[in-house]
């Protein structure tokens, strides 16, 4: 049986919505990389199954396309909170963070939360020119942030 990873990237996101798989496309270009302390997962979006690939962590990175952030990124700490999307099928970040606390009664290992500017988000969209360029941007600073010793 393996270790579990210190380091979680989670990249979630429609590959069917044009920009919307900028997240996805970003944990998997880390995730080419074959970083050592460093898994990458990916789904359309956050469930409370979730909940278990963040056990044992050390520290978590959410991706996720956003079509309302500052160009190319915005890198954001997430802390647990119950939200709208608490019930739902879908979960935003701080509202998994929150299930993890409510299921394991502790809080969850530290998060960020990275959102890649996004443009086209339509129907069979392709992936967007501004939106390539604000993934490589992304790609550089998840790089970047790996990289670094753990604060």
């Amino acid at each position: 049986m393996r270790g579990i990873s210190p380091i979680l990237l989670f990249g979630y996101g429609n590959p069917g919505r044009g920009d919307d798989a900028l997240g996805i496309l970003a944990v998997e270009a880390i995730a080419a990389l074959q970083l050592p302390g460093v898994e990458c997962l990916s789904d359309m979006q956050l469930q409370v199954e979730h909940i278990t690939d963040l056990r044992g962590r050390e520290r978590i990175l959410f991706v996720d396309a956003d079509v309302a952030c500052a160009a190319p990124y915005v890198l954001e700490t997430v802390t647990a909170q119950q939200d709208d999307s608490y019930s739902s099928h879908a979960l935003t970040p701080a509202a998994l963070l929150h299930t993890f606390r409510l299921v394991y009664g502790k809080d969850a290992p530290p998060a960020q939360v990275l959102r890649i500017r996004g443009y086209a988000f339509g129907l069979g969209a392709s992936l967007s020119t501004l939106a390539t360029e604000n993934l490589q941007a992304a790609q550089q600073l998840m790089a970047e942030l790996l990289q670094r010793p753990k604060p």
